[in-house]
């Protein structure tokens, strides 16, 4: 899919020509800027948002390595409220928990819940099944400390945007598949969950920011000797369920010149097969993450107040007991 500058939301379109400088990536300038963004990591975890309750956490993996946790809260100390654990964008290549903190001031002010954020383990370096397995062991600690951080054992919640929302919809599939941990409804934001291009707004899209050629590069990082065989679980591209009977309610919204789009259609249309309450609106005009990259923009604003509405909604609506 072709995208041109008429293509795109008046609002959008210089931040768009600006976002092709991001597009194109190749395998190894993902590693790159892996590495760069490591170096500036420490600077941007010397940030404490004056507003928010933060501390870290530490949770040992089954190889005696830590997992790194953000937790954050409104300042007063509240009891009964959502847990919600979010899962931070980058591709699976790179990102960090604290990039997220305009997210989380806008969420914690609608309901009041918890965050917790990991640091999961990011594919230059260790790819699938790791960031999934670290999310959950993140998900399994949200549980067990439920009580002492003030939250609901039965609305435990999962969001996250692009690579982020990708693992939001694998660890709702392999947390209903372990039957160990329950969750009351997840925020998949333009996920990025097939590795397989074959939708018409996959192939050949060079569209700013996230384009075909920056996503196959994602993807093979990801997936490392899996990348092209049939060796490819839904929990690692969730596109490729094919239960999602039991799946938890859903929000997601997606641009419509974007990769994600199909792919996005597609879960939302098998979710509501299922049975699953979902939300989802498509922006046209928009590109990958024009949230984010465009956060002033007027559709921009529009999303992300769905979001927030939708949320804030979801906090009064849904539970889910855990199990035992």
């Amino acid at each position: 899919m072709k995208v041109g500058p008429e293509m795109m939301d008046p609002q959008l379109r210089r931040r768009g020509q600006m976002g092709r400088l991001l597009s194109g990536r190749s395998e190894a300038a993902l590693r790159r800027g892996h590495r760069l963004l490591r170096l500036i990591r420490p600077a941007m975890s010397l940030r404490k948002p004056g507003d928010l309750r933060v501390r870290q956490e530490f949770v040992e993996r089954g190889d005696g390595t830590r997992l790194r946790l953000l937790v954050y809260g409104p300042r007063e100390h509240r009891s009964g409220v959502a847990g919600l654990l979010w899962l931070h964008s980058g591709g699976y290549a790179f990102g960090c928990p604290e990039q997220d903190v305009a997210t989380y001031r806008r969420l914690i002010a609608r309901s009041g819940a918890i965050v917790v954020a990991p640091d999961y383990r990011l594919s230059p370096e260790a790819p699938y099944p790791a960031a999934l397995e670290d999310c959950y062991l993140a998900l399994k600690w949200l549980r067990d400390n439920a009580t002492q951080l003030g939250v609901r054992t039965d609305q435990l919640a999962v969001g996250g945007e692009s690579g982020g929302g990708g693992l939001t919809a694998a660890l709702t599939l392999y947390a209903r598949d372990r039957g160990e941990v329950s969750i009351a409804f997840q925020m998949p934001i333009y996920p990025m969950i097939d590795d397989r291009a074959i939708t018409e707004s996959a192939r050949d899209n060079d569209a700013p920011v996230w384009d075909s050629v920056t996503n196959a590069s994602a993807w093979r990082l990801y997936l490392g000797s899996r990348h092209g065989t049939g060796d490819v679980p839904a929990y690692a591209a969730p596109a490729r369920a094919t239960e999602f009977a039991g799946l938890p309610p859903a929000f997601t919204y997606v641009g419509d010149l974007e990769p994600f789009r199909d792919e996005t259609i597609a879960y939302v249309e098998n979710l509501r097969s299922a049975g699953v309450p979902v939300e989802f609106e498509i922006y046209p005009g928009c590109w990958h993450g024009f949230d984010q990259v465009a956060p002033k923009a007027e559709v921009s604003v529009r999303a992300r107040r769905a979001r927030d509405a939708w949320f804030a909604r979801a906090v009064r609506e849904y539970f889910a007991a855990q199990p035992g």
